[in-house]
Formats: C-alpha cells, sequence, structure tokens
C-alpha cells in the first residue's frame, strides 16, 4: 500500500464518522439528503465487496444516534461507537476496532470534515494507515467543508470522489457485473457510473 496507489477493497475498511441528525441540521437543507444518500450507497456496496465497516456517533446521549438511513445499512450485529474525543484513533475502543480489522487503508465518510474528519485521518495517517476522505460523502456547513478538504489535501491526505472509490474498489468488469444490480438500483441522485 502507497499513498498513491489505487485502493485495493481487500484492503480498506469504511469508516462512517457521526451521521447523526444534531450535525446534519447544520447543514444546508438541500445538502442533508443527497449526502447520507451517497453515504448509504457507499456502504451498501462496500457490504457487496466484503469490506469492513465501522460507524461511530458522537456523544450519543447528548447528540442522538446514527441516523436511520444508515444504521440501516450497516453489517448484522454491527456497532455504533460512541464517540467522545473528535479523533477516533484517540479512543481506545475504537482505535481497537480499526486495529481489529487488519486493514491498512480507511475510507472516510461522515461529517464534520474541517472536526472529526480531519481529526481522524490525522490520526489514523499517525498510526501508520492510509485515510482517503470521500469529497461528495462528507460535509461541514460552508464554508467549513471547503476548509476541511483543502486542509486535507495540503497535509497530504488523500481526497478521492465517491465514483473514483467505487472503481478503485471494484477494479474489474467481473466484479463490476456482481455488483451492478445493487450498485445501480440505489444510485444516488446524481452520481453517474
Amino acid at each position: 500500500m502507497t499513498a498513491h496507489s489505487l485502493a485495493d477493497r481487500h484492503h480498506s475498511c469504511l469508516i462512517v464518522i457521526d451521521v447523526q441528525q444534531y450535525f446534519l441540521d447544520k447543514l444546508p437543507l438541500d445538502l442533508r439528503r443527497p449526502v447520507v444518500q451517497r453515504m448509504a450507497w457507499l456502504m451498501g456496496v462496500a457490504r457487496q465487496l466484503d469490506i469492513p465497516i465501522i460507524a461511530t456517533a458522537e456523544d450519543v446521549e447528548r447528540d442522538g444516534p446514527l441516523v436511520p438511513e444508515l444504521a440501516a445499512e450497516l453489517p448484522a450485529g454491527a456497532a455504533v461507537h460512541d464517540k467522545i474525543i473528535f479523533g477516533l484513533m484517540d479512543q481506545p475502543d475504537i482505535r481497537k476496532a480499526v486495529q481489529a480489522t487488519g486493514r491498512d487503508t480507511f475510507v472516510l465518510v461522515g461529517l464534520e470534515t474541517d472536526v472529526c474528519i480531519a481529526h481522524s485521518a490525522f490520526g489514523l495517517r499517525s498510526a501508520g494507515h492510509r485515510p482517503i476522505v470521500i469529497e461528495d460523502a462528507t460535509a461541514s456547513p460552508p464554508p467549513h467543508h471547503e476548509a476541511g478538504l483543502r486542509r486535507l489535501r495540503e497535509s497530504g491526505i488523500e481526497v478521492a470522489t465517491l465514483k473514483g472509490i467505487f472503481y478503485e474498489w471494484v477494479r474489474d468488469l467481473a466484479t463490476l457485473h456482481r455488483i451492478k444490480a445493487h450498485a445501480n438500483a440505489a444510485l444516488p441522485p446524481g452520481l453517474t457510473l
């Protein structure tokens, strides 16, 4: 694995960070549903490709659970980690879950780009992992999303798109045909493959 190679699905884990109504309500109304739809779609793709998924929700007692649309996309029996530290690698139970995957590439989606996504990406990189932030499946209230992406890029953290990571994970026509029915059935508005 190198930062300038394609992401391999056999080395990848999808991390869904803090997609709670509390944080969604900070976004412009027209961005809320589309970003959740894009995350849900990628979670479905990850399940089809046997890519592990880790989910967090920040301070569940105060900020509420993972939104139902994404909770429904988790593999059976998957836990949603109650995150109380912005950077997930600084919380022992989540760090243990990351290590337990045996993966070295962590694809990040969720909220908020300039805080929990950024802190988590930096923490993953510091621990020797490869974080990849998905630009169109992360969000923060404007102008913070763009500022967060800019900081990540300037710091050498990889930023990819939903379509880009999909094709990196799929890699060949046999795999594409195997999952195409699911991928197309749940395709979020505005995404073309």
